[in-house]
């Protein structure tokens, strides 16, 4: 069966944009619901916003690749849903998609590896980023 045709990187870019922006926008509604369900001390208190946006945001990424594995729509509806929607939604769902997609490649100690380089690092540089402004006020 033939391939359809990738779309052009310019097409490629407006599509991971534009669910870039719906994703984003999905993000900020949890927000906004969970501040308007508790109040903005209660949401404030814990990051809940966050934790639904990577649980949910990781279920629809295993949901979406199974889709795409299965009914194979193109390199246009995952860049647009899966790059875009999901990647502006929350990161944490490719995260876990490539987490578990080295597991499944029977590599744990390399899904291992960069699971502990990812959030060591992520802490690592954001609390740098943090010092380095500090340090600069």
């Amino acid at each position: 069966m033939p391939q359809p045709p990738q779309p052009s990187f310019l097409t490629a870019s407006l599509l991971v944009a534009a669910g870039g922006a719906i994703g984003s926008w999905l993000r900020f509604c949890v927000g906004r619901v969970w501040v308007s369900a508790i109040g903005p001390v209660r949401a404030s208190a814990f990051p809940w916003s966050t934790l639904t946006v990577n649980v949910t945001g990781s279920l629809a990424m295993g949901l979406l690749v199974g889709w795409l594995a299965r009914h194979g729509a193109g390199e246009a509806t995952r860049l647009l849903l899966a790059v875009g929607v999901l990647g502006g939604f929350t990161t944490f769902s490719s995260f876990s998609l490539e987490v578990v997609s080295l597991i499944q490649r029977t590599q744990p100690g390399l899904a291992l590896a960069y699971l502990a380089a990812s959030l060591g690092a992520g802490l690592l540089g954001l609390t740098a980023g943090l010092l380095a402004v500090r340090g600069a006020a």
